[in-house]
């Protein structure tokens, strides 16, 4: 199962910081690959290189350029789990994804009150976010959906 990157930052000491669609993050050191993989060497050698990484699209990797990238896999295996305000929340186009339902299946569990308004949902701007305890309790585990 890919488990898609929604957001990277660059850390001190040649750290990632991942945010996965799973409302998880983890923490990546790079370091190890410096030993293992030569052409690494060159993010080490140029911080600004470093810094400048992305999300590849469609949220199975992260990219510095055209020779240089990690997939999701080896980000979510390798990376330590780290606690954050927003863990275990997901924008519901990440939650239709992996729970195999449309978004207006969504919005009228919130209308029919199976999904609470400030409590198991949150509409930032024009984005509606949902938190997994909510989704497993009304959808069940994902996992059995994929």
């Amino acid at each position: 199962m890919f488990h898609k990157i929604k957001n990277v930052f660059p850390l001190s000491d040649y750290k990632l910081s991942v945010q996965f669609s799973e409302g998880i993050t983890k923490i990546y050191d790079m370091n190890p690959l410096f030993k293992k993989i030569p052409a690494f060497e060159e993010l080490k050698n140029n911080t600004a290189e470093f810094s400048n990484i992305s999300v590849d699209i469609g949220g199975y990797g992260v990219v510095w350029n055209d020779r240089l990238d990690l997939s999701c896999d080896e980000l979510w295996e390798n990376g330590v789990q780290v606690d954050t305000p927003f863990d275990n929340l997901m924008a519901f186009s990440d939650a239709t994804e992996l729970w195999g339902l449309n978004e207006s299946t969504l919005r009228k569990a919130i209308a029919y009150g199976k999904l609470v308004n400030g409590v198991d949902v949150c509409k930032f701007g024009k984005q509606w976010i949902v938190s997994v305890n909510a989704m497993e309790r009304e959808y069940g585990n994902r996992q059995n959906r994929i």
